[in-house]
């Protein structure tokens, strides 16, 4: 689907990497933000009242909206009580001082608009400025993968109560997603691995989808659909007993050039200040990269490759520093792997050894917050952490 971005004035992009990164500049190879990060604390549980398991999505609230804290974090949980995966309705808010309160417990037959198969939050989850909560849904009946259904993309307003949803041909298993925010225009990176997975039976099938939602935003209408365009496709994904699906996942932006300082960027694919986007490619163990996130108005198909083997064990959640490293943790282990905008991995640590093999499965969504660490959930303990 073409996609109709207006034209955007080059201003903006400089406003982008503020209000995206936090950072004007992109750090050099060396100067990695593992190397400083060593322990790992619990900040809280993320289980709510109806017990809800499988922590997933992770959202940083920026501002002070309604029921929305700034500074606090938003967690999506994947999995009900009985651990039937697809089927959460929970988003709990933790503050910086590990205080937990119920954000969101959202009912499937009180949605304000189609969401086929109904709801099982997953890792796609943003907080806009503007005080939008938009969270993804890849429901279940049962927890099994042969029950799974497209879901949708649901809205809450800033007290957490659902306002519309986004579904259709190209929102198939939203499974994670990252957002720019430009106050009354936003735009959202959604992976969905729906795409003949189910169908194919656990078998991998090259049919994964990254696509941009161009929003328009209001703080008293709810968000609206300017356009959407498939910009990456083709990508590895199947079913999988343990983890339902497993397909492109983690994605995130990276800081933007300056067209008075262009060192400022340093990516191979750097277009005239517009951020390139990240995808980690689990089943193909690697990191890829679709340059003209923004402008783009087709397929990159599954993007170019900045980095794969190595530390790598089927990354999973993803997340950009300030300085545009990546930051990815893995499927495979209880690793988190520091990258560099050329693609050097440059560290790893540990961040969970249960389980067997350690690690395995546990690790979803993460933000790196300057000055504080790595926060990230964990979902073999139901808690969110931080590395620091």
């Amino acid at each position: 689907m073409r996609s109709n971005l207006r034209a955007l004035p080059a201003v903006l992009f400089v406003l982008f990497a503020v209000s995206a990164t936090g950072s004007r500049a992109v750090a050099a190879d060396d100067d990695n933000v593992l190397k400083n990060l060593h322990t790992v604390t619990t900040i809280a549980s993320t289980l709510p009242a109806n017990q809800d398991v499988n922590p997933y999505g992770v959202a940083k609230v920026q501002r002070t909206v309604g029921h929305l804290t700034e500074g606090h974090i938003l967690v999506s949980n994947f999995n009900n009580a009985s651990n039937a995966q697809g089927t959460g309705t929970t988003i709990v808010d933790v503050a910086p001082d590990g205080t937990v309160s119920l954000f969101a417990q959202i009912n499937a037959s009180a949605l304000p608009g189609p969401c086929p198969g109904g709801v099982g939050l997953t890792t796609a989850l943003v907080a806009l400025r503007s005080g939008w909560v938009i969270v993804g849904s890849l429901p279940t009946s049962d927890g099994t993968s042969a029950t799974a259904q497209a879901g949708c993309l649901i809205v809450l307003d800033s007290s957490g109560n659902p306002v519309e949803t986004f579904y259709g041909s190209l929102i198939n298993g939203p499974w994670d997603m990252t957002s720019l925010d430009a106050g009354d225009q936003a735009w959202l990176f959604v992976t969905n691995v729906l795409n003949g997975t189910v169908a194919a039976n656990g078998s991998v099938v090259n049919q994964g989808t990254l696509v941009r939602i161009n929003l328009g935003v209001s703080g008293q209408n709810m968000p609206w659909i300017e356009s959407m365009t498939v910009i990456g496709s083709g990508f590895s994904e199947r079913t999988d007993p343990a983890a339902l699906v497993i397909g492109p996942t983690g994605v995130g932006l990276s800081p933007n050039c300056t067209a008075s300082d262009p060192d400022d960027c340093r990516t191979p694919w750097g277009n005239q200040g517009e951020p390139v986007l990240y995808v980690a490619d689990a089943l193909n163990n690697r990191i890829a990269v679709i340059p003209r996130a923004i402008s783009r108005d087709n397929s990159d198909g599954v993007g170019t490759t900045l980095t794969s083997g190595g530390s790598l064990n089927a990354p999973l959640g993803l997340t950009v520093t300030e300085g545009g490293h990546i930051l990815t943790v893995n499927g495979g282990d209880g690793f988190i792997t520091e990258i560099t905008a050329q693609g050097k991995q440059i560290a790893k640590t540990l961040l969970d050894n249960s389980g067997t093999p350690p690690g395995s499965g546990a690790l979803f969504g993460l933000i790196f917050e300057p000055g504080r660490g790595v926060v990230f959930v964990d979902d073999a303990t139901n808690t969110l952490n931080l590395l620091h």
